[in-house]
């Protein structure tokens, strides 16, 4: 009889894992051998297995429990690396370099650029600020050494006049000038016949490239000298006394017969200031976009173009103004009177910063140096004078001229042009920073009527002369800086680049308050009034807060130290060591003394008011 198998039963029995492998077929790569148990079907080839059962075992070290990674290999001694001393550098061919190391510069040449005084000691000060201090010194020596080295970059040189076998150069005239240089250069002398509309009056722009030129009839024109192109040309119908352009050639300033004009590159007025009324001469200040005006009237005006409003009117009290001009250095104005002075003024002060005596007679012209050093005036005396404006105003020397000297200008490189009568005398010194000698002059150029305005064009060898003929342009070699600044005066800028820089020179524009004799007292502290106001305060506080360091109130806990609570702890602090203060000082001074009562007299119920 069949019995049911047990559930289960017909399972087969399951083999070992070795022996349940299939194996596989031999690859024509494999070699025959006999699987292992360790190796029981051939495969391709494989990376061996370590057998960690035959590594011997290291050692366990006591003192650590952790295990080193390192490889535990007989170590060699490396020997120490030799520390090469700098040598002349070699090229790749083995040759030694002869200029080794940065180009050598020339003491002379540093000082020239270094703008710092080492004559004056660092104040005894913090260590903090002292340092600040001394890095800002070496900042500035490696400034005042890298301009010197690139100073080689200036390809041109400034040019000169010089005479064969003793000839004296003042009897050169233009014609010979002319023939000599090359025709780029001829092309910038020329004649302009207007005698319709004169005497003129002429102005060059900042950049060199433009000029202005009005008539005493109405006549304005506007012009690019150099290409002789016109910009503008426009009759105001009105006297035209002085002409000036604004910060760029978009912008000129007319001083006509009533008020000041303000037209634009293409002659269409855009003001009428009518506050400035019989204007005879005008100055611009450009770093600090001030308009100076000089009128019949006596009052000297500062109008602010970059935002239309004037910001100062000052009273000189000394009658009709027509000398002035300005100081390039410290952007000072400076106005010739009658009684023989030369007044200095800031819009910062209504009185004249300083009063110079110049002459015996009334002062027909001033001029300024572009260094500030130096001031050339000519009076009704028909002496011609050169006064250093460094804190002395005295006379270095003096000429007496025939006629006596209506107009005088100074070029970049100092040399002194005088207009007297219908002649044009220019002297020369031995460098920009010296004097102009006035034994000699440099060059003589006679013109076909009266000078009635000179100007030296800016980075080019040229003088113009406005006179009652016309506008005449001399060549004076010498004259001007070889080399302009690209960044500040670009004569070849475009108009995106005039636009760029008008907003940075808008942005960088110097406050009319700073307007002072000294620009370097700007920057050194006012000892005197820092003084002046701690004692100040010490008398009105009755202590001085800055001896002790200020009460800091511990943190506290559940909500006490909040910020009101940690004010009302520092007042409370400061009032009690403030009544402290006033206490001392109380008992410091000398009580004053009761008035005796006389003798028999009643007393009073009024008596115990009495102190």
């Amino acid at each position: 009889m069949e019995t049911v198998p047990k559930p289960g039963s017909r399972v087969p029995p399951k083999k070992d894992k070795l022996q349940g492998k299939k194996k596989k077929p031999r690859r024509y790569w494999e070699e025959e051998t006999t699987p292992t148990a360790a190796e029981a079907s051939p495969g391709p080839p494989r990376k061996r297995k370590r057998n960690r059962e035959l590594r011997p075992q290291k050692p366990k070290n006591t003192h650590s429990t952790k295990k080193s990674r390192i490889s535990k290999k007989p170590q060699v001694p490396k020997k120490p690396r030799e520390r090469r001393t700098p040598g002349p550098q070699r090229s790749l061919s083995g040759a030694q370099d002869p200029f080794a190391g940065p180009a050598p510069v020339p003491v002379e040449v540093v000082q020239k650029f270094c703008r710092l005084d080492k004559s004056k000691k660092l104040p005894r000060s913090e260590t903090k600020i002292r340092s600040r201090l001394e890095a800002a010194e070496v900042q500035e020596e490696e400034i005042s050494v890298k301009a010197a080295r690139s100073e080689l970059l200036l390809a041109e040189e400034p040019g000169f006049l010089e005479g064969e076998d003793g000839e004296d150069t003042a009897k050169i005239c233009q014609a010979d000038i002319v023939e000599a240089v090359d025709i780029a250069s001829a092309a910038k002398h020329f004649d302009l016949n207007l005698r319709q509309f004169g005497p003129y009056r002429l102005n060059y722009s900042r950049t060199g490239r433009h000029l202005a030129f009005g008539g005493r009839r109405g006549h304005v024109a506007s012009l690019d000298w150099v290409t002789k192109k016109l910009m503008c040309e426009i009759n105001v119908m009105e006297a035209v006394r002085d002409i000036r352009f604004l910060h760029s050639e978009a912008l000129l300033a007319v001083a006509q017969n009533r008020w000041l004009h303000i037209y634009d590159n293409q002659g269409i007025e855009l003001h009428c200031i009518r506050r400035c009324d019989r204007i005879t001469r005008l100055e611009f200040l450009p770093f600090h976009f001030l308009l100076a005006t000089a009128s019949e009237t006596g009052f000297l005006t500062y109008l602010d173009v970059s935002v239309g409003k004037i910001v100062a009117a000052l009273n000189a009290r000394a009658g009709r103004l027509d000398v002035m001009t300005q100081n390039p250095y410290n952007a000072v104005i400076q106005l010739g009177h009658s009684n023989g002075t030369v007044s200095l003024w800031s819009p910062a002060m209504k009185e004249p910063l300083a009063k110079i005596l110049c002459h015996r007679g009334g002062v027909r012209a001033v001029a300024v140096d572009s260094t500030g050093t130096h001031m050339a005036t000519s009076g009704l005396d028909h002496q011609l004078k050169i006064f250093d404006l460094r804190g002395t105003f005295q006379p270095l020397s003096a000429r007496t001229l025939p006629q006596g000297a209506g107009h005088l200008a100074f070029s970049q490189r100092g040399l002194l042009a005088a207009g007297t009568g219908d002649v044009v005398n220019i002297w020369a010194g031995q460098g920009k920073a010296s004097p102009p000698s006035l034994e000699q002059p440099y060059l003589t150029h006679r013109l076909s009527g009266h000078v009635h305005g000179l100007q030296f064009c800016p980075f080019e060898d040229v003088l113009g002369v406005g006179h009652s003929g016309g506008i005449t342009s001399m060549l004076v070699p010498g004259a001007a800086e070889p080399n302009f600044d690209g960044l500040e005066s670009n004569p070849y800028r475009s108009r995106k680049q005039r636009q760029e820089w008008e907003v940075k020179a808008l942005l960088e524009k110097v406050p009319a308050e700073l307007i002072c004799l000294d620009p370097r007292a700007l920057a050194e502290v006012d000892v005197i009034s820092l003084e002046q106001e701690k004692k100040e305060r010490l008398e009105r506080l009755g202590y001085d807060p800055d001896t002790k360091p200020p009460f800091q109130p511990k943190p506290k806990q559940k909500g006490r130290s909040s910020t009101a609570s940690l004010v009302k702890r520092k007042r409370k602090v400061m009032d009690e060591e403030h009544r402290d203060k006033v206490r001392q000082s109380l008992e410091q001074q000398p009580q004053k003394q009761e008035k005796a009562k006389p003798v028999g007299a009643r007393p009073s119920a009024l008596d115990r008011f009495v102190r």
